[in-house]
């Protein structure tokens, strides 16, 4: 099994670490924070008291190496790559995918280079916050642009399966544009909740129950890591801001007029039916050789629904939706 490197030691950082580990992974790590790198030590984790110590032993041993900082990081860690592990097999865990792409594309063009993205997370932060099982049945994201190779986008799926996880090949612009809506947009919209929740004094707070709390459970999260998030991913998430503003107007629109709802409440109810009929309905299974002329149907089976579940002799396995 190949080896991993990852640099950045937080709380997705810390779960790909521990669960290539567990997959019987040869796996070590690095990291800024003194604080993750001592506690990961501690819990028996290899962890090199330097990132260019971490990468240059990734050199020798050929491993992939994860890199599992914020956005706002990815830049320095790039060029401590390119400096000790310019020809590295290379992914990473960063929420944007396009910016990181064209950062590699400029500084690492050697690299065997496969974004990734898994789908999982909590709104605690660090090493502690950090699980084996944290991947376990989640969406990992994996890129297909129009360079990456076979090889390289399979250590990258190889490594989330590994995870626990399963892969959903898309392009970096597609993923964006995605996850501005489902997982951006509602750490924005959390924000907002917990505001106007929070204007409404000691009584409201005091009354607030389940469908507060779960609607703003994200807006506990580290600022400097939302900001970094949502601000990486700027013009999908104007796009995602003004659909749901349009939405919210209408609502606001209905209500002043009619004094109903109905169409606001009936669509998101329909909408959250779909969503957990893509989650347990039927699915077909679908078997593609991964090689350069297959990965752009790969990518289109993705962008359908389609979910790698298993790779083995250079073939995957998807499961797709069915109608």
């Amino acid at each position: 099994m190949r080896a991993v490197c990852v640099i950045g030691l937080g709380l997705i950082g810390g779960s790909v670490l521990r669960a290539a580990a567990n997959a019987g992974r040869p796996a070590w790590g690095a990291t800024a924070s003194e604080e993750d790198a001592s506690a990961a030590r501690a819990a028996g984790f290899d962890v090199p008291t330097s990132t260019e110590e971490a990468l240059r032993r990734a050199a020798e041993q050929d491993a992939l190496v994860v890199v599992a900082t914020p956005l706002t990081a990815v830049r320095a860690v790039l060029r401590q790559v390119a400096w000790h592990a310019p020809q590295a097999w290379l992914t990473d865990v960063v929420s944007v995918k396009d910016p990181v792409d064209a950062e590699v594309r400029s500084l690492l063009p050697g690299a065997r280079y496969a974004g990734g993205h898994p789908m999982a997370g909590s709104a605690e932060s660090g090493w502690g916050a950090g699980s084996a099982g944290l991947f376990e049945g989640a969406a990992w994201a994996v890129a297909i642009e129009e360079g990456t190779t076979p090889d390289a986008w399979l250590e990258a799926a190889t490594l989330a399966l590994d995870c626990g996880a399963h892969v959903v090949p898309t392009s970096a612009a597609a993923h964006d544009d995605a996850v501005a809506r489902v997982s951006h947009l509602p750490h924005v919209f959390a924000a907002v909740l917990a505001a106007v929740g929070s204007d409404g004094g000691p009584l409201a707070l005091s009354l607030a129950a389940g469908s507060f709390r779960d609607g703003t459970r994200v807006a506990g999260s580290d600022p400097a890591l939302v900001r970094a998030m949502t601000e990486g991913n700027r013009a999908a998430l104007l796009d995602a801001v003004d659909d749901a503003l349009g939405r919210l107007g209408a609502a606001r629109g209905s209500l002043a007029s009619t004094g109903s709802l109905k169409s606001t409440v009936d669509t998101g109810h329909d909408a959250r039916a779909a969503l957990e009929g893509l989650a347990t309905g039927a699915r077909t299974t679908e078997t593609i050789a991964v090689d350069a002329a297959a990965l752009p149907r790969l990518r289109e089976l993705g962008e359908r629904g389609g979910r790698v579940v298993a790779l083995a002799d250079g073939t995957a396995t998807v499961e797709l939706p069915d109608a």
